[in-house]
């Protein structure tokens, strides 16, 4: 697919497969256009070309309530939790699967009643499978981050997905929360045998429970494979880390500055003054002049 706002092309002509089951994750610098991807998958932007395909679906053009009913959830960078509690933020993950319509809600109907309770049932089996049983009753105002980074997935699986869309669900954490979110990803894979395809910048994270890899630059496929493969990509680390400058050859060695020939200074041809050398104040400005470095542009990721 490819993806273009006005003249910025976020995404040129990506191609990359989940193969049902895995964990895949898309991974590139800043700009790359990850979460672009990511937006164009559920439906939050339209591919300007290509399609985006679940199964034997078209996604391309669907709304994003339809591509979640189709069994895609997705979590996002930003935290998005509502005001309540964690219950309360869980149960609008069962929003999809409920089939009581609004009067019958207000109302109260037996069979709404018995709805609800099944619905919040589910959502705190979830809650105690990622750990958040104890707070499940609880505002979650006065969680710590790494509780609310769970919420946000837990909402994300009240949906019962078979496609999970991660967009960095360790960033901001501290070392034993991170350990600790890999291993709930792992088992969320491995217990409701859904697929994953995260986006997220720790790299060990990656390597660790990745079964395959997409790198993206500029909104490039740059490499896809192994995480063996690609973490010794030279590629891959060029775009990571910047090519290295190769230092300049030497030139031959310095001696003593030829003698100038004697005779009468050169006429200028157009009637100017002959040029004497380089003005010392003009390459003076040029070297300090910030205009005149290049460097690596960003492109702003949406």
């Amino acid at each position: 697919m490819t993806v273009r706002f006005s003249g910025l092309v976020a995404l040129d002509d990506l191609s990359f497969t989940v193969p049902p089951g895995t964990i895949h994750a898309l991974i590139g610098p800043n700009g790359a256009g990850k979460s672009t991807c990511f937006n164009v998958i559920s439906g939050v932007y339209r591919a300007t070309a290509g399609t985006v395909r679940y199964g034997d679906e078209d996604l391309t053009r669907l709304a994003p309530h339809r591509i979640a009913r189709l069994g895609v959830a997705r979590t996002f960078q930003n935290i998005v939790l509502t005001h309540g509690t964690v219950a309360d933020n869980l149960m609008l993950g069962r929003h999809r699967l409920t089939r009581a319509g609004f009067t019958a809600s207000a109302l109260r109907l037996p069979h709404t009643v018995r709805e609800q309770r099944r619905h919040r049932e589910r959502a705190a089996e979830i809650a105690d499978f990622l750990g958040l049983g104890p707070a499940f009753d609880k505002p979650v105002a006065g969680l710590a981050y790494g509780d609310r980074k769970r919420v946000e997935m837990a909402r994300a699986l009240c949906m019962e997905p078979q496609l999970l869309l991660l967009d960095e669900p360790v960033a901001g954490m501290h070392p034993t929360e991170r350990s600790a979110m890999a291993e709930t990803i792992a088992r969320v894979r491995d217990s409701l045998k859904i697929s994953i395809l995260i986006v997220e910048h720790d790299m060990g994270l990656i390597m660790r429970i990745a079964e395959s890899v997409t790198v993206l630059d500029f909104g490039r496929l740059i490499a896809d494979g192994p995480p063996e493969r690609i973490q010794n990509d030279p590629v891959v680390i060029s775009a990571y880390l910047g090519t290295p400058v190769q230092e300049a050859e030497p030139g031959p060695e310095s001696g003593p500055a030829p003698e100038p020939e004697s005779g009468p200074a050169p006429e200028a041809v157009d009637g100017t003054e002959p040029d004497s050398g380089p003005d010392p104040e003009r390459a003076t400005a040029a070297a300090s002049d910030p205009a005149k470095d290049t460097g690596r542009d960003s492109k702003e990721e949406s």
